[in-house]
């Protein structure tokens, strides 16, 4: 992350140029919380507003979100009340995490960034993650016409995130904002125990 990225993120929402939030959270991801109430570490990287920290505090969840762009920070702090301290400006490739967390929430951040970083990214991910934590969310898939966002193709999702994670469910998402409709799904990958030797997000 640099602060060209910053800049391009918090001009748009200080602008109110965010065609992906999708001003709640999405019902496969309610759907899979009401499945899976917990009490382990999430981890929410490129919160944006931060709508679905909420949910998985009352799910009983510990909520750490990240995102590198202060109009992103302040929104979601509002959104959020009193949960805002949930929430921290940070960049998410360099800052310490704290402990290996049980899951990363994804939902427009992997496909916010070009696939040349798709690779640092993908690591940053594995590393935060205990052995068989959980990358969930709606990963983007299909032909990249007007970026961001940069869409996953099926080649990428298995060269990228297969060798060290295995998918554990994949379904078609139809509640989905227009800027993304028909090419998002609702995935889980478990990160792999043989590649798990040093999970933790010390940066």
């Amino acid at each position: 992350m640099n602060a060209d990225d910053r800049a391009f993120w918090n001009i748009r929402y200080e602008q109110g140029r965010t065609p992906w939030d999708a001003g709640g959270v999405p019902g496969r991801l309610l759907q899979w919380l009401r499945q899976h109430p917990g009490t382990g570490r999430v981890l929410i990287p490129g919160c944006g507003a931060g709508h679905e920290v909420r949910a998985f505090i009352e799910h009983g969840w510990d909520v750490l979100a990240v995102d590198c762009a202060p109009a992103a920070v302040a929104r979601a702090r509002a959104v959020l009340g009193p949960l805002g301290d949930r929430v921290l400006l940070a960049d998410f490739f360099s800052c310490p995490l704290g402990p290996a967390f049980d899951v990363v929430y994804e939902r427009a951040f992997l496909c916010s960034f070009p696939p040349e970083r798709w690779p640092a990214c993908v690591a940053r991910i594995h590393r935060c993650l205990r052995p068989d934590g959980l990358w969930l969310g709606f990963f983007l898939y299909g032909q990249e016409d007007e970026p961001p966002p940069y869409p996953l193709t099926e080649a990428d999702a298995s060269r990228l995130i297969g060798t060290a994670f295995a998918r554990l469910e994949d379904e078609s998402v139809h509640e989905s904002v227009p800027v993304f409709a028909g090419r998002e799904r609702w995935q889980v990958w478990q990160k792999r125990v043989a590649a798990s030797k040093h999970a933790g997000c010390a940066g």
